[in-house]
């Protein structure tokens, strides 16, 4: 589980179905423990001082803006929650829901979404953007707009994101919760 405050940036070294990171993140890691990159939960295998590679499945690459990455991109990347420590963004999975397209880049960034995941976006909600924690400011019909301050443009990748881009979405988990609790069922035996 992840909060969705980004605690640096890495490097892509190699991508595909093994992708490397550089970040000096990767020292705090142990073999299996959980990294959030791009807000994609992954596993991490040969951590170091340097940075730390993750296997990634098929289906994560045809899912995420994952598979479009390459050598030299710069990625999101988080450690997972720990026992005790604060909870300061949201309760993010690093599953995500689907892809948004930027449709006006930072800092008043707008993200066109699918109708199935901007249901469950509301203003003045949660939403995880490539694994960044951020208060929706507005919604529309086909997108959801986000406004950046400068701390979170100088600590993640959103600045750098231009109009076309992919970025990975992480809808509100309650939210999901909520809809699944009050669909009436048949209960009938």
């Amino acid at each position: 589980m992840f909060t969705g405050l980004i605690q640096g940036t890495g490097e892509v070294r190699s991508a595909g179905s093994r992708i490397a990171v550089a970040t000096p993140l990767g020292a705090q890691l142990r073999p299996g423990d959980s990294v959030a990159v791009n807000g994609v939960c992954l596993t991490a295998v040969d951590p170091g001082a340097e940075g730390f590679a993750a296997d990634v499945m098929d289906e994560t690459l045809s899912r995420s803006s994952l598979g479009a990455l390459g050598e030299g991109d710069a990625v999101n990347l988080e450690l997972p929650l720990r026992a005790g420590d604060p909870l300061g963004g949201h309760v993010v999975q690093g599953h995500v829901d689907g892809l948004g397209e930027v449709l006006d880049p930072a800092p008043d960034l707008r993200i066109g979404a699918p109708p199935d995941l901007l249901r469950y976006v509301v203003v003045k909600g949660s939403i995880a953007v490539d694994g960044v924690s951020l208060t929706v400011g507005e919604v529309d019909d086909e997108a959801f707009f986000v406004h950046l301050i400068p701390e979170t443009l100088e600590r993640t990748t959103l600045g750098a994101l231009a109009r076309g881009d992919r970025v990975n979405l992480e809808v509100d988990i309650l939210a999901k919760y909520v809809e699944k609790l009050s669909t009436p069922r048949d209960v009938s035996i």
